[in-house]
């Protein structure tokens, strides 16, 4: 068969890819490696001040589309202009008689003036009045957008960067060291397309520095669990170990892989994720990881590591201690550096050592843990209640100002403004009374049965309803007569009694008279004056029996106005006929009371 491109040949008939290329399996073709030169890593401690639940506000994923305050400005901006587009667009459109949908519109937005209702243009010497404007309420609205906008900012800014994180670096001593009790895991990945087979000298720790004092090599088994399993990306190293318990700095561990029939040992980079936790707590988890491709620290031409020399990983291992959080006690790794070991740049040298039996890929992990000292780490508010309350006013002034500012101006220099309440006031009031008419016309044409009201259109031809309201109010004067008779006529004495009742109804101009006889103990009283005018009612007898004029009627011609003087002289009639009324009842009660008196003595 032949090889795969980006591959060279070695033994007369194996095939092996090019440096920094890597077999994929599935497709049989050679592919160029490129690591990611960025390193992950997290310490395992939130840092947002205010904790909300995840069901009211998941606030990493409003991070994620939102990275910056610039996000909420940016929205306040383009919702302020969309509303000032709308109500300028809402200004040009026809009011008509206040009963199309544009005057219902402008009218809402002048009733939202909530904030400069009592602050407009007002000219000297004027009573301080409470106006809402289309003006002012435009105006209103837009400073409560911009003060949302920046409040939001304002959450914002103290959710994610409301606190500064305070560390304090502290000797330590055997017992503070024995309370970092962590379970860590590390792995590491060869990639490459070797398989586990090829692992080999997987089982020694090396703690301390070589030639010293503490230099000490130990089976791996006592300290930790290791494994070795099978990925797409290569065979990963595994290495767990719970409550660990690290007393010393250096820590080595070693491993390597060696050629195997049609496998050789080649390697394009690694891939290393290492974690640490609490024991006692899951809910904590500081970690580190990354991937490694190049092996020359001069210039980014793709490699192969192979060759006895180790290719080193070296990561540091800090314990912190988070007082914010209840003394949480946990290791924090972090990756230190990358010494490459032997590798190859050029095809034919990596071609003649593939033809060499007996190659392999040494690696190393050197975990550095800083023992001598502990972080202490701590948190602070940037704001307190009182400074946040303070941010609050602030921007509620600034809002507002704002937008003040701006609706003196424009009442300033357009003098139309000052007074455009009253435009739309005048299109509702006078839209309203007419629907207060229609109710009243409505209501004559049903009760009296005016024909004259049937239709609209008489109505609108100016036809003659004089007639109507006349006949409507000599109907309710005959009523309200009626009555006050009735009551008048039960409170007399049980020997006191109404011999005769006849009602008899005359014209006499615009006035109709009611004729009453009272008699007591077969006595005729006859109470009045002489007969007046229309203008005077007066009580008059007739056959011995008194007739009293109704209430005067408002007189009115159609086609004419009503003047000032027409009200004056229809009040005048009104007077007169209420001191005649009260002349009669005088005249009455007196009459009672004699009778009354005269019945006891008998």
């Amino acid at each position: 068969m032949a090889c795969p491109r980006n591959s060279i040949t070695y033994n007369g008939s194996l095939c092996a890819c090019a440096p920094g290329y890597l077999l994929n399996q599935t497709s049989n073709s050679c592919g160029l490696f490129r690591a990611n030169a960025s390193i992950s890593m997290s310490s395992g401690v939130d840092y947002i001040t205010i904790s909300f639940p995840e069901s009211v506000l998941a606030f990493n994923s409003i991070k994620k589309f939102t990275q910056s305050q610039a996000v909420f400005l940016e929205a306040t901006v383009v919702i302020l202009f969309g509303w000032f587009f709308f109500c300028f667009f809402i200004r040009f459109m026809k009011l008509g008689d206040g009963n199309n949908v544009w005057f219902q519109i402008r009218w809402w937005i002048s009733r939202l003036d909530v904030c400069f209702a009592t602050r407009h243009w007002l000219e000297d010497q004027k009573v301080v009045m409470k106006r809402k404007t289309e003006l002012g309420g435009t105006l209103s609205i837009a400073s409560w957008i911009l003060f949302i906008g920046l409040f939001a900012a304002l959450l914002y800014q103290i959710i994610a960067k409301g606190t500064i994180e305070v560390h304090n670096v502290k000797a330590t001593n055997a017992p503070d060291l024995l309370s970092f009790s962590n379970d860590m895991e590390f792995n590491i990945t060869t990639i490459s397309s070797m398989s586990c087979a090829n692992l080999r000298n997987l089982g020694n720790l090396v703690s301390g520095n070589a030639g010293l004092v503490d230099y000490k090599t130990a089976p791996l088994s006592r300290f930790v669990n290791f494994s070795c399993f099978n990925t797409s990306d290569g065979p990963t190293i595994s290495l767990r170990c719970n409550s660990c318990q690290l007393n010393q700095d250096s820590i080595f561990i070693s491993w390597e892989f060696v050629d195997l029939p049609n496998s050789p040992a080649t390697a394009v980079g690694f891939q290393f994720n290492l974690s640490s936790k609490p024991h006692a707590s899951q809910k904590h988890m500081s970690f580190v990881s990354g991937i490694l491709g190049n092996g020359s620290s001069s210039d980014d031409r793709p490699v192969t590591f192979r060759g006895t020399d180790s290719n080193l990983l070296q990561f540091n291992l800090f314990p912190r201690m988070y007082h914010h959080l209840h003394d949480l006690r946990l290791i924090q790794p972090l990756f230190h550096d990358f010494v490459p070991g032997s590798y190859f740049s050029d095809a034919s040298q990596l071609q003649a050592s593939l033809q060499n039996s007996g190659g392999l890929i040494n690696t190393t992990v050197y975990l550095n843990f800083l023992s001598a000292y502990v972080i202490e780490v701590d948190k602070r508010n940037i704001l307190g209640p009182v400074s946040f309350l303070a941010e609050i006013g602030g921007l509620y002034c600034i809002s507002i100002g704002i937008f003040y500012y701006f609706l003196m101006q424009l009442e300033y220099r357009a003098k139309r403004l000052r007074n455009e309440d009253c435009i739309l006031q005048e299109i509702r009031n006078g839209r309203k009374a007419q629907v207060r008419w229609d109710k009243v016309r409505k209501y004559v044409r049903y009760r009296w049965n005016c024909k004259a009201l049937d239709e609209d259109d008489n109505y609108k031809n100016g036809t003659n309803c004089t007639d109507c309201l006349h006949r409507s109010s000599v109907s309710l004067h005959s009523k309200s007569s009626w009555k006050h008779h009735r009551m008048a006529t039960t409170g007399f004495n049980r020997k006191t009694y109404i011999s005769r009742e006849e009602k008899t109804t005359s014209q006499v101009g615009h006035v109709q008279l009611v004729k009453t006889c009272i008699v007591d103990n077969g006595k005729q009283h006859t109470i009045g004056s002489d007969v007046g005018n229309t203008s005077q009612p007066q009580i008059s007898s007739v056959n011995g029996c008194e007739i009293i004029p109704l209430p005067p009627v408002l007189e009115f011609e159609a086609g004419t106005e009503i003047g000032i003087a027409d009200v004056q002289k229809h009040l005048m009639h009104l007077y007169s006929y209420n001191v005649m009324m009260r002349e009669k009842l005088i005249a009455t009660l007196s009459l009672l009371n004699s009778s009354a008196n005269k019945s006891l003595e008998e």
